[in-house]
């Protein structure tokens, strides 16, 4: 597999993109297409081992910032490295495109058939997909690539939920929700009501609307939302699991009983760090788009970059595109 990664994308760049890259080529044994500023990279990379790896560099003289307002950077910076790995997957010289970089950025880029990759056909929004790293593992989707929808946009991301989490995850017919602030109809804003009968009559195994608490449970495999309410729960479920880790560790660390509990509790402690660890699922696919895309944190490390070329991988593997066209028509 020829998977490119951009090694400009992180806000560390090029260090964690380098390094999860030569992690990745190292434990997958893939082609990894590094791009970017050529002599950056090559600089970071002889900090690396290298034998036996295959990383390809390709220069791209410009970078598109996380500041840079994404429509006017998608237009007026064409060769950035998001354009440069974007094209590399249009043209057929690689396999999926991974960046930590400028979300808004890589949906512009991605989206327009005359600089990336274009939607699938019959696909009117592409979105973020982002599975929750719970112990049941459901979907969020969208997580902030449109943030506002129409009810139409809703049942296609509940179709494209389904059909990732039916191939990645082995589910023979996902279970999709709205979320709401309610279960009963009656419940949520006009675009929830207005979707509510299109789900209805989609065919899915829509199983009606949810609350978040129902959702983080794991009652339903693919939950649907808008753009701007997904990525405010995403944020708020990171920021929640951040104070409660710290605030846990401060009062274990407030006397000698709760330290001596707290090194008994640790091996506990560490199976639950591990499991909320958003670097174990490394990156968002956005589905929609006409290739594989997977969009990583910008605060990604080394770690989180060799799960997102992992995830690429996968996406490649279980043909999620081609699956979603099909879906599509």
């Amino acid at each position: 597999m020829r998977i490119v990664v951009d090694a400009m994308g992180s806000d560390d760049h090029p260090v964690p993109d380098v390094a999860g890259s030569v992690m990745a080529a190292r434990k997958f044994g893939d082609t990894i297409i590094l791009v970017g500023d050529k002599p950056r990279i090559d600089a970071e990379l002889a900090g690396h081992d290298t034998a036996g790896l295959v990383i390809e560099v390709v220069h791209a003289a410009e970078a598109i910032g996380m500041k840079d307002a994404p429509g006017a950077a998608a237009r007026d910076k064409r060769d950035s490295s998001i354009h440069t790995g974007l094209k590399l997957v249009r043209d057929g010289a690689a396999d999926a495109f991974v960046s930590a970089g400028n979300t808004g950025a890589i949906l512009a880029v991605a989206t327009l058939r005359q600089t990336g990759l274009g939607r699938i056909p019959g696909i009117l929004r592409p979105a973020l997909g982002v599975v929750f790293p719970i112990e049941a593992k459901p979907m969020l989707i969208d997580n902030g690539a449109n943030a506002d929808c129409k009810p139409e946009y809703l049942l296609q991301f509940g179709l494209m939920g389904s059909i990732y989490m039916a191939r990645m995850h082995g589910i023979p017919r996902p279970r999709v929700a709205l979320i709401s602030n309610g279960e009963e109809e009656g419940k949520g804003n006009l675009l929830i009501k207005e979707a509510i009968p299109l789900l209805e009559g989609s065919g899915l195994n829509y199983i009606g609307n949810i609350e978040p608490k129902e959702f983080v449970r794991g009652d339903a495999d693919v939950g649907v939302v808008d753009g701007f309410t997904g990525n405010v729960m995403m944020k708020t479920a990171e920021a929640v699991a951040g104070y409660m880790s710290a605030t846990i560790r401060k009062y274990i660390m407030a006397g000698t009983l709760t330290k001596i509990g707290g090194a008994l509790a640790r091996p506990a402690f560490n199976r639950v760090r591990d499991q909320l660890n958003p670097d174990e699922v490394g990156g968002a696919p956005l589905l929609g788009v006409n290739g594989v895309v997977i969009v990583a944190h910008g605060r990604s490390n080394a770690y989180a970059v060799q799960q997102a070329i992992w995830q690429a991988r996968r996406v490649v593997e279980n043909g999620i595109v081609a699956a979603i066209a099909e879906g599509a028509r």
